[in-house]
């Protein structure tokens, strides 16, 4: 498999399985950092629970009610925060390089589609 960027209205993402030690990429048009395997897979298999946390808790909600959930693991802390169906999500990186970065709602569908499908080959 060769590199994989991917990227839309204010995010992108990128798989670079050659790479010695930073194989993933996550940022916006503004701003990008480079991760480790293991920080990219938490990185999607936290968003990914997040989203579905999102998804479920849509019918516990009133139209007009935000919430905020969060996940952490040994590599990062992410959290979405807004309504089911609309969200922004921030993270911070936790090992050596400690980063912290964050998209707006308008985003966060188109990353978290990308993060599903980044290794599929």
């Amino acid at each position: 498999m060769e590199r994989v960027i991917k990227s839309g209205l204010g995010w992108r993402i990128g798989w670079n399985p050659a790479a010695p030690e930073f194989k993933g990429l996550v940022g916006t048009d503004d701003w990008a950092i480079e991760l480790t395997e293991a920080e990219l897979n938490d990185f999607c298999r936290l968003l990914t629970q997040l989203a579905e946390t999102m998804r479920q808790i849509a019918t516990e909600l009133m139209d007009e009610e935000k919430i905020a959930c969060e996940a952490e693991s040994d590599f990062m802390w992410i959290e979405v925060e807004g309504y089911p169906h609309a969200y922004s999500l921030r993270f911070i990186l936790k090992t050596g390089r400690c980063a912290e970065g964050k998209w707006d709602d308008s985003a966060v569908s188109g990353l978290l589609q990308a993060c599903e499908m980044l290794k599929v080959f």
